[in-house]
């Protein structure tokens, strides 16, 4: 299969996707699928590869091929800044397909972030388009590039992405995620705290919107006394403190 990757870089799928494990940052908002472990080991790839990341710290989303053999080799994706409460629906869509990617040509391309992203209650998948308009329907294909990783493929073009149970593969920074599933009550706020750090609730939060503050201060008492999946839970916590202070600074 044919697909488009940017704003113009041609690929065809393969049987090879990525075996790296997702790793879900929350403090930055960034899905992290590659073998470094560290902004060094970053850094040292992106003399071995080419891609969307045109140079370092660009407002790209990362995707990055190995330069001899054009296969896909490492991707980085940020969740955008604004939620939509409904979500493109996957009942009757294509399943997920496992698929590699390799570049038909050496050469540098942009890839623009995603701008808007659903993820229902409970956390059972978050979802980010590149336009808001793609909502109304289902993608073309899903090509599983790494474990509950998709991309989201519209009329040829990659103009999306999915992350399986994100809560899973909670973490902080390139840290692993914590061993085990996550408990239901670590899903639940996950899905809330994604809301609430993301336009419009954290407009309204810094704006001094008392039912937003009042939800924001909720979730931190919920996740402050959670007992179960608390190295999951005190990655949330941390973040949804800071904005806190934020809010009241």
């Amino acid at each position: 299969m044919k697909v488009t990757v940017g704003d113009g870089m041609a690929a065809t799928t393969t049987d090879s996707p990525l075996a790296f494990a997702p790793r879900f940052d929350f403090r930055d908002l960034q899905l992290i699928v590659a073998g470094y472990a560290d902004p060094a080991g970053r850094e040292r790839e992106l003399p071995e590869t080419f891609g969307s990341m045109r140079w370092l710290w660009s407002q790209d989303e990362y995707m990055r091929f190995d330069r001899d053999s054009r296969e896909l080799r490492s991707l980085t994706f940020f969740v955008p800044a604004r939620y939509v409460p409904e979500g493109p629906s996957f009942q009757d869509g294509p399943p997920a397909r496992a698929a590699g990617l390799r570049a038909d040509a050496v050469g540098e391309f942009g890839m623009p972030q995603t701008t808007v992203f659903h993820c229902g209650p409970g956390a059972r998948a978050l979802t980010c388009l590149a336009d808001v308009g793609l909502l109304g329907g289902e993608p073309d294909a899903r090509l599983g590039v790494a474990p509950d990783v998709d991309l989201l493929v519209y009329e040829g073009v990659v103009a999306g992405w999915r992350l399986g149970d994100p809560a899973r593969y909670l973490t902080d920074g390139f840290a692993e995620p914590p061993s085990g599933p996550p408990v239901t009550a670590t899903r639940l706020r996950l899905a809330e705290c994604l809301e609430l750090a993301s336009s419009p609730l954290v407009d309204r939060a810094m704006d001094g919107d008392p039912e937003a503050r009042r939800r924001l201060g909720a979730v931190e008492g919920a996740l402050r006394e959670q007992r179960e999946d608390r190295a999951r839970a005190d990655i949330l916590h941390g973040v949804i403190s800071r904005l806190i202070e934020d809010c009241e600074g």
